[in-house]
């Protein structure tokens, strides 16, 4: 699976912050639980890659408009 696969799973994803100082990103579907805990200027380059990605789609999008 890549990330331009479909699928029909369904997965929810919660972000905060720990009590140790780092920033959990929390993505559980059905039994699967899986905590993922980053060092808070790893958490802002990975917000970055999300922002960078969604300009991306957004203007992927426009063209295919077109």
């Amino acid at each position: 699976m890549g990330i331009n696969t479909e699928s029909d799973i369904e997965a929810n994803l919660q972000i905060g912050p720990t009590d140790q100082g780092m920033v959990r990103v929390y993505v559980f579907a059905g039994q699967l639980e899986i905590p993922m805990d980053f060092e808070p200027e790893e958490a802002q380059e990975i917000a970055e890659e999300i922002l960078a990605a969604a300009k991306a789609a957004e203007t992927m999008g426009q063209k295919r408009k077109r």
